[in-house]
């Protein structure tokens, strides 16, 4: 008898879908009208993955805080900017629709530090959704952000897996760092394979047509 499937967790931006660079250049133009310096190369140099808020309080130690009042404005505004953004010209990663199909078997969820309407307008966006029947776990909502294990270890109770049993898919150093501290197998699909060294520990992929034969491998692994 063949052994059960493990469960896969992927990462949206970046991973599922080509929206980070959409997110850099709108943090790129709104950052810098409140009075934050950045550009989009600054964040896919240094912020990618890492949740909104803590880019905003880095940026702020370095230049000037923000009132109350002056961040949720910043973050509405970002929040509406991207959602058009990605409604009229989001991607899914290259390979990434035959990925999934192959993989059609293997139980999966979303897990992201992005919020969960972000989450369902990248789906939609790019015709993924059905992969995923809302299985969705966002940051915003359990309160808790990678690179902080704990995300991927709720993800994972409420899908009914251990740890153990789980299989990380991630592109950015913060995913790929939470799952490996939530004791789970991850596969870093490497976008910059020049500049980023993937972790120890963590499986190294180059693109999504190497998704498929990378998970069935560590299906053999696993001992579920």
């Amino acid at each position: 008898m063949s052994e059960p499937a493990p469960c896969l967790l992927f990462d949206s931006d970046g991973t599922l879908v080509d929206s980070e660079i959409l997110l850099a250049e709108v943090m790129g133009e709104l950052l810098p009208e409140f009075g934050l310096p950045f550009s989009a190369n600054q964040y896919m140099e240094e912020f990618r993955g890492v949740r909104f808020q803590t880019i905003v309080n880095e940026l702020e130690t370095r230049f000037t805080p923000l009132t109350s009042d002056r961040f949720e404005a910043l973050e509405a505004d970002m929040r509406a900017r991207m959602e058009a953004r990605m409604r009229a010209e989001l991607a899914p990663v290259a390979g990434m629709p035959a990925a999934l199909d192959l993989l059609a078997s293997y139980p999966k969820a979303v897990v992201s530090n992005g919020p969960e309407r972000k989450i369902r307008c990248a789906l939609e966006s790019t015709g993924l959704e059905h992969h995923f029947e809302g299985r969705l776990f966002s940051a915003y909502t359990l309160n808790v952000w990678k690179p902080d294990p704990e995300l991927y270890r709720q993800a994972a109770t409420a899908m009914g897996f251990a740890p153990q049993h789980c299989i990380v898919i991630d592109d950015a150093a913060v995913g790929v760092e939470a799952g490996l501290a939530a004791g789970m197998q991850v596969i870093h699909l490497n976008h910059f394979p020049d500049e980023e060294k993937t972790p120890q520990g963590a499986v190294e992929i180059r693109h999504a047509s190497e998704l498929a034969d990378a998970v069935h491998r560590l299906r053999e692994a696993i001992a579920v």
